[in-house]
């Protein structure tokens, strides 16, 4: 099944981009709107962390917080994703998978891009007004790895390990919305989603092996080679390990756990079944990590609202 013009191959087919004028439809995949796997990997951590913040504070978890992290995740997502581009540029137009993006293929210039970077950013900062005052320097903090993340594959290969900083943020919110404060818990949920985010990220990164050697791109899936399956191992039995510390730190039932059970079950299907030669695989299993989560959350959720209620 062929692509619409302009869109990468990791794109999901019949998106709602499609249905945009055509004019609009470059800006909404360079926010990667059609490619919605990456607003929901960076938005479940949020829900993980409000659901174990509300449980904390012996609280239903709020629906309203819920949402704004959603509107949050989009706006957020897209601008990095802009930034990511803005700086890729080159780099994009020399990798097979990225070099149909609107930046490096001319479908939007680069003033074109910053000005839709600012537009996401002020929309992200919208729904950052709506929390209190250390929720509100939390997620301005949050810009600092999405800032550097792009330059780090071109000097680490492990690149990685700061996009985990970024993308498993929301594991704090949660706390600082809900309590204003971070506990332990929090911490400790933050370290097992940076982990899971560089686990699932390098089973992405098992695509572009060959092209990121070519062009010097630095990624664990490179580094690692034939023990990469190893390194995934440890990277999800660490996620699992340190998320269950931050449940005993908040004292939840047995939905959260069941949940986190289900969610390390996923991991371990992922880890059986990946094979560092099948790019299509890798891109389903990656993809199919928003599954796991949604597994995870579903058993948090449904914890805190029996012990809130």
């Amino acid at each position: 099944m062929s692509l619409p013009d302009g869109a990468t191959p990791d794109a999901v087919r019949h998106s709602l981009v499609e249905f945009l004028p055509p004019k609009f439809q470059p800006y909404a995949r360079m926010s990667r709107l059609d490619r919605p796997i990456g607003w929901w990997l960076l938005l479940l951590p949020c829900w993980w962390s409000e659901a174990m913040a509300a449980r904390l504070a012996g609280h239903v978890p709020s629906l309203w917080t819920l949402l704004l992290f959603l509107i949050g995740a989009v706006a957020m997502r897209g601008a990095g994703s802009t930034w990511n581009d803005i700086t890729d540029k080159d780099l994009d137009a020399k990798v097979a998978r990225t070099r149909a993006r609107p930046l490096p293929s001319g479908q939007i210039t680069t003033k074109e891009a910053f000005v839709w970077l600012g537009l996401q950013g002020l929309l992200g900062l919208a729904v950052l007004s709506q929390f209190n005052r250390f929720a509100i320097l939390m997620g301005f903090l949050s810009l600092l790895p999405v800032l550097v993340y792009p330059f780090m594959k071109r000097f680490t290969n492990h690149p990685q390990l700061v996009l985990g900083l970024a993308f498993a943020w929301g594991a704090l919110m949660g706390f600082a919305t809900h309590l204003g404060a971070l506990p332990v818990a929090g911490y400790l949920l933050y370290a097992g989603a940076i982990c899971w985010v560089v686990g699932y990220d390098t089973i992405y990164a098992l695509q572009d092996i060959e092209d990121d050697a070519i062009v010097g791109i630095g990624s664990t899936a490179r580094a690692y080679g034939e023990h990469v399956r190893a390194f995934i191992a440890a990277m999800f039995i660490l996620t699992v390990g340190l998320i269950g510390l931050a449940m005993m730190r908040v004292g939840v039932g047995p939905a959260a756990w069941l949940g986190l059970a289900a969610f390390a079950g996923h991991l371990g299907w992922q880890l059986v079944v990946v094979d560092r030669n099948d790019p299509v695989q890798a891109l389903r299993l990656f993809r199919a990590n928003r599954d796991a989560g949604l597994l995870l959350f579903a058993g948090l959720a449904v914890d805190a609202v029996s012990a809130g209620l």
